[in-house]
Parts: structure tokens; C-alpha cells; sequence
């Protein structure tokens, strides 16, 4: 990676250099195989978005576990948050050091970097492959236009976003269409005060990362609800 990607997380409970330890160790283990899917996941980590962090690093250790069947999966989990600030984990396949990572973060206040978590999904696509890219977010405060472009590009490296969204923000709402509709994915809104619903919504992303669209449907067909919403909006794209 280079500049911002070469970016990693802050510490929270471990001193820098231990964090700066595990990071060099975590970016010098052996690369996964090629059969293993790829899932780039990123958040908002502006304050109001602490609660979502937490759920959603309660439930990654879950998604690597629907993948596992599937051939396994290399996640990477980027956010930003406060001034300008973006963060970028190394591709792991390794669910307790990623919760060990997402651990050490937390939530500032801050606006909208949703381009350039699509900048960055770009980059890290044409170096390599990048089966889907998950964001998890409550509002937008950038210009569409060039949300669309970089959504445009994705969708013509066949790296689709899906975005979950959280609230009723219709600005939010509008954007985050766009981009699903532009990187072949797909955007729902779920309920904060279901975290079944966002378990497993993000349990099919993984499941898709890691298996394709013919996992997907069967994974959909076994949980109904909301995955299935998921299931129907990427059917012809």
C-alpha cells in the first residue's frame, strides 16, 4: 500500500510499540491461497458510530466461519474517523487478530471519507482481487457525483460494495443506492435495535466473498428475511 494505505490503527489499552509489533508480524505472515475469498469491510468510526463498531466486531469472527466451508476468507477492515483520518488493517485471515485490531480503535467525531473508502477499494482491486467491499454507515456529507465515479470503477473491476445503512438519513439513503446500484452490490437499511438482522447480513457478504452469487442464493433461501431482500437486489446485475 501507499500513502493512506500504509496507514494502521491507533492503540487503545496496548502501548505504540507493542501494536507496531503485532502489525509488522501480521503484515510478514504468509499470504492466504488464491481460492481464498477476498472482503474489504469498512466503517464509519465517526462518535456516533461506536455502537455499530463494536457490534460489528462481534460478528466478524462469525463471517470467517461462514466462509471457512466456502474456501476461507482474507478480510481487511477499513474506517475513518475524526480530521481527516483513514485507517487500514493488513488482509488477514485470522478472526482473533482482527477483533485484537478492530479493539484497539475507537470512535472520533468527524465527517464523511466515503470516497475515499471507495479510492481505496479501487487501489487495493486492481493490485488484487477484491470479491466485495462491505460499508457500514448512518449518513453521507460529500458530493454524489464523485461517490458515483469511484463506485463506477469498482463496478467495472466487478467489486461490489454493499452498504448497510443505518437510520433513515434519505441524503444517506440516495448516495448509498448509487453506489450499489454502480458496483453491482447492494444497499439495505437495517434496524440498530435488531443485531440479529446485521449478523446476518453480513454474514451473506462474507458468504458471497468467499462463494460467489450461487452461495448467496442458497445461504438466502436458508435465512429468508433481509438476506433475501440482499439476494434480490443483486439478480441481474
Amino acid at each position: 500500500m501507499s500513502g493512506d494505505d500504509n496507514s494502521r490503527l491507533p492503540s487503545r489499552g496496548s502501548s505504540p510499540s507493542e501494536i507496531e509489533a503485532f502489525l509488522r508480524q501480521a503484515a510478514a505472515a504468509p499470504r492466504p491461497t488464491a481460492g481464498r475469498g477476498r472482503l474489504l469491510f469498512a466503517i464509519d468510526a465517526t462518535a456516533s458510530r461506536e455502537p455499530a463498531w463494536d457490534r460489528a466486531a462481534n460478528i466478524q469472527a462469525e463471517m470467517f466461519q461462514e466462509a471457512a466451508a466456502l474456501g476461507g476468507l482474507e478480510m481487511q477492515v477499513a474506517y475513518y474517523r475524526g480530521f481527516g483520518e483513514f485507517k487500514a488493517t493488513p488482509w488477514l485471515t485470522d478472526a482473533d487478530k482482527l477483533l485484537r485490531l478492530m479493539q484497539t480503535v475507537r470512535c472520533l467525531a468527524g465527517q464523511t471519507q466515503i470516497e475515499r473508502v471507495l479510492r481505496h477499494a479501487v487501489r487495493e482491486a486492481r493490485a488484487r482481487r477484491v470479491n466485495a467491499v462491505v460499508f457500514v454507515g448512518d449518513c453521507m456529507e460529500e458530493e454524489v457525483d464523485r461517490l458515483a465515479a469511484a463506485a463506477g470503477e469498482l463496478g467495472v473491476l466487478n467489486t461490489p460494495v454493499f452498504l448497510f445503512h443505518e437510520g433513515h438519513d434519505p441524503v444517506a439513503a440516495n448516495a448509498f443506492g448509487h453506489i450499489a446500484r454502480l458496483s453491482g452490490g447492494a444497499c439495505l437499511r437495517f434496524d440498530p435495535s435488531s443485531p440479529q438482522q446485521l449478523r446476518d447480513l453480513l454474514k451473506a457478504v462474507a458468504v458471497f466473498a468467499a462463494g460467489g452469487r450461487q452461495a448467496l442464493a442458497d445461504y438466502s433461501r436458508k435465512r429468508g428475511g433481509a438476506v433475501l431482500r440482499l439476494t434480490d437486489q443483486m439478480k441481474g446485475r
